[in-house]
């Protein structure tokens, strides 16, 4: 639909212009010298944050990352920028603390790559081991938390949040809102420590 917008936007910008010429691409970089063309849809907010075209959602993305690679989803996220700009990566990590980094397509669903964490020191592999413990006898896993947040707004990130508090699930959303999700009980409420 957005490949039909960009199209539709290039013809109507080259009819104004006058040039009765309109060239659509259907990878990510124009050649050099041709101006890009995008397509913005209207936000109510002022404050509007771009979302990835992708049409699944962090549950959905989750899900998808622990069928590739078996573990525990400790957080999930949507990347804005750089090479992987629109890619989900979700950190799961194997009982023995070891932590990977699945990257799911936005387009297929399907996960791309599993690249283990080899940065992990002693103290990087006890703090899995410690985000594990803590979800031992959780009710609600990353994938639980990202659904039941997603009324809110597009979910863009999940994290487990455990410092200073009880052991919750940071989620974010497109809107710039951020909810914390209890562990145990489902319970969803804003984030007032921002």
């Amino acid at each position: 639909m957005k490949r039909k917008l960009v199209i539709a936007a290039a013809v109507a910008a080259s009819v104004v212009i006058g040039t009765g010429a309109a060239v659509a691409f259907a990878d990510d970089e124009p050649p050099a010298g041709v101006p890009e063309v995008r397509v913005v849809e209207p936000a109510a907010a002022a404050d509007r944050v771009e979302v990835s075209s992708s049409k699944l959602t962090a549950a959905e993305v989750i899900a998808a990352a622990l069928r590739h690679t078996p573990g525990t989803a400790v957080g999930a996220d949507l990347e804005d920028d750089g090479a992987d700009a629109g890619a989900w990566h979700v950190d799961v990590v194997e009982a023995d603390g070891a932590e990977y980094t699945v990257v799911v397509s936005p387009d297929t669903g399907k996960a791309v790559g599993a690249p283990r964490d080899t940065d992990d020191d002693a103290d990087d592999a006890a703090e899995n081991r410690a985000d594990l413990a803590a979800l031992k006898g959780a009710d609600v896993d990353a994938r639980e938390a990202a659904l039941a947040v997603a009324g809110k707004g597009a979910v863009t990130d999940v994290d487990l949040d455990g410092e200073g508090r009880a052991t919750t699930w940071s989620v974010d959303t497109a809107g710039g809102g951020e909810w914390l999700v209890d562990v145990g009980t489902g319970k969803v409420t804003q984030d007032q420590d921002d």
